[in-house]
């Protein structure tokens, strides 16, 4: 599905999209561009619940800054050390 970009910036969403989206005229939506140069739209504060959750978690600070990556990989997986079927050469689990 195309549209055309008018000289003002404007873009027309087609009915079809609006309706999938939950979209009414007066509605406010979001926009943002990706990194592969997308554009991502979607109807204003859907998401505001789980953004909420997303920065209640970061308060939480579960992530520590005082460590390594090495430690926070051990920390997540493991001692490979204390694995006596880990081989570090292949870096996975012998057969």
């Amino acid at each position: 599905m195309s549209t055309t970009v008018t000289v003002k910036g404007q873009v027309t969403l087609p009915k079809q999209v609006r309706d999938a989206a939950g979209i009414k005229p007066g509605d406010k939506v979001e926009v943002r561009a990706t990194a592969s140069g997308g554009v991502y739209i979607e109807k204003a504060g859907k998401n505001d619940d789980y953004k909420a959750r997303l920065y209640a978690l970061a308060e939480q600070r579960l992530i520590k800054d005082d460590l390594t990556t090495d430690e926070f990989m051990k920390e997540m997986r493991g001692d490979p050390d204390l694995d006596p079927g880990f081989n570090p050469r292949l870096k996975r689990k012998r057969a």
